[in-house]
């Protein structure tokens, strides 16, 4: 199986997964170094140690990145771009990146950590790229939700004036057929 696929709305990548590291600030060269520590030295517990050191498919699309187990395709975790915060390469090691994102439900953030021995600066980029993306695309819909906005409120004014304009009409209508 290749390392990298790509459709029209995804990029797939097989990358070894070295953990989730739960850390206290979104972003920063330094967070991802502290985190790839606490991942070396950390005690682990026996179902973490299944999930770390594993193959995993990153799946990255407009709308988030997914980590789904190799094997079973299980989703592991699944991240949407607007909580991702940060993303790097490991300055000492470059065949280690990782990216920060904001938990959906809590306030916290936790640093995803991989390797890959030909496309961790690749998969850096297009998770910036795709994060860039998805921004642009955010608020062009804010933008047409805006528009949308205005023109139901055109809508239901129109609708009103069209109400007053039929009981005018109505009323007239009444006093011609009186005479």
């Amino acid at each position: 199986m290749s390392d990298i696929s790509e459709d029209d709305h995804e990029l797939t990548f097989r990358v070894k997964f070295l953990g989730r590291v739960q850390v206290l600030r979104p972003e920063g060269l330094q967070l991802l170094e502290e985190a790839a520590l606490s991942l070396k030295t950390a005690d682990i517990t026996s179902s973490e140690k299944a999930a770390k050191n594993s193959k995993v498919h990153l799946f990255l699309t407009l709308s988030g990145v997914d980590i789904l187990e190799n094997k079973t395709k299980f989703l592991l975790y699944s991240c949407p771009l607007p909580t991702v915060s940060f993303c790097a390469v490991l300055p000492s090691s470059p065949k280690v990146f990782g990216f920060v994102a904001k938990h959906p439900a809590a306030d916290m953030y936790h640093c995803y950590l991989f390797q890959s021995k030909k496309f961790s600066h690749v998969l850096v980029s297009a998770i910036g790229d795709a994060f860039r993306a998805s921004q642009k695309e955010s608020s062009v819909q804010g933008g047409r939700d805006l528009i949308v906005e205005a023109l139901r409120h055109k809508n239901k004014m129109l609708q009103r004036e069209n109400a007053e304009l039929k009981r005018k009409l109505a009323g007239q209508t009444d006093t011609f057929q009186a005479f």
